[in-house]
């Protein structure tokens, strides 16, 4: 049988240092420092120790290069662990699953530092609002009391005698509507959305304006968001839950057609799998409607291949797309969010997405606001609520 190394691998050198009385009898500080070799492999998006054998085996062996197993001068069992592992990938038959995985994360041409970043930052199964309750950061008082004083809010590069002022131009329309731009974290789900506005707001946030067509299988999309190399390799998959004229369930937006793909549903009530997926952060669970933004990594790879910054962009695009989401949904009287904290893993299974070519990036999403406050919202010149109480419902 012919091996050889995967794809993507990072190898840390990690110390995990904890007390040890004996240590501390004998003339030492007490604690005792064990230091590890822990192997970052991108297909496989979970990690794995090392000992010194195969971390050096790991180090001579190519990419790329097949080469038999008899001719490496190694311990065989090395080989057989690292091939249990899924760090070195077989030929054989019994192989094909992890020569598979890994092949597929060679075919979309990602950057090798992107990738292992994008496979050891999903989550899975995480409570986010009970780790900020465990570590006390559930507030901002708590987070102060536990993390120190934060940075300050900006940065000074020189004296207040060199400052040059500028004037406060008076506001427009424009500028009112920015200011009732705030993250909604109180939903009504008694009241729907009308059908003609939901549509509206798809239609302004997430379709296509225009196409370009250069050929028969290459066409280029105007959206009303910039994307990198106007690529726009945002998919958007939708959790309607409270929509007049739409089914509750889960569905996926045809940006091109402006049209929504029903798709199969989960095996929990609605407001309960919204939960699981923004990791159990309660005030987002009765938006109206909830958006997955699902980047399809292969087209943007496909022209910024294994580029430094291609990962980069494609998080930029998502930032474009939740403010143009906010401004759409403030003008038209509703309340908008987006969070990074979500379970990818759960999201990926969900929806039938491949991790390596299309994953989860962000959740954002739109509805009523609630009559009341009962979660905080972050509106200090009280232009959405006053004294927890409306401004105004449309």
């Amino acid at each position: 049988m012919k091996v050889r190394r995967c794809t993507v691998l990072l190898l840390e050198p990690r110390e995990q240092v904890s007390f040890d009385l004996g240590v501390l009898l004998s003339g030492g500080d007490g604690l005792l420092r064990e230091r590890r070799w822990i192997a970052l492999a991108a297909h496989l998006g979970e990690e794995v120790e090392v000992d010194e054998a195969e971390r050096e085996l790991l180090g001579r062996l190519s990419p790329a290069q097949w080469v038999d197993t008899t001719s490496i001068d190694a311990d065989a069992d090395s080989v057989r662990q690292l091939l249990r592992k899924g760090l070195l990938i077989g030929s054989g038959k019994r192989h094909a699953d992890m020569r598979q995985r890994d092949e597929r994360l060679r075919d979309v041409y990602w950057h090798p530092l992107a990738a292992t970043l994008h496979a050891f930052s999903r989550w899975t199964g995480v409570d986010a609002v009970r780790n900020m309750e465990d570590s006390g950061t559930g507030t901002a008082v708590g987070m102060r009391s536990v993390l120190g004083v934060p940075p300050s809010v900006g940065a000074s590069h020189a004296d207040d005698s060199a400052r040059l002022p500028l004037p406060r131009i008076a506001p427009t329309a424009f500028d009112d509507l920015l200011a009732r731009r705030a993250t909604c974290r109180n939903f009504d789900p008694a009241r729907k959305v009308p059908h003609e506005l939901f549509a509206q707001l798809l239609q302004r946030v997430f379709a296509a304006q225009a196409e370009v067509r250069v050929s028969d299988d290459m066409v280029f999309l105007k959206k009303n968001v910039p994307s990198g190399g106007g690529l726009h390799p945002m998919e958007c998959y939708l959790i309607v839950q409270h929509v007049e004229g739409v089914a509750p369930g889960l569905y996926h937006y045809r940006a091109q057609e402006h049209a929504l793909e029903p798709l199969a549903g989960p095996d929990k009530p609605l407001r309960e799998f919204v939960m699981d997926m923004v990791a159990q952060q309660h005030w987002f669970a009765d938006a109206h409607v909830v958006v997955l933004l699902s980047p399809r990594f292969d087209r943007t790879f496909w022209k910024y291949r294994h580029h430094a910054k291609g990962y980069r962009v494609v998080a930029l695009e998502g930032g474009h797309i939740s403010q143009t989401l906010y401004l759409a949904a403030t003008e038209a009287g509703l309340g908008a969010f987006i969070t990074g904290a979500i379970n990818e893993v759960e999201l990926e299974q969900a929806f039938g997405l491949d991790p390596i070519h299309q994953g989860a990036l962000a959740i954002c999403g739109f509805g009523w606001r609630g009559q009341v406050m009962e979660t905080a919202e972050l509106d200090p010149a009280e232009r959405v609520w006053t004294h927890g109480e409306p401004v105004s419902q449309p």
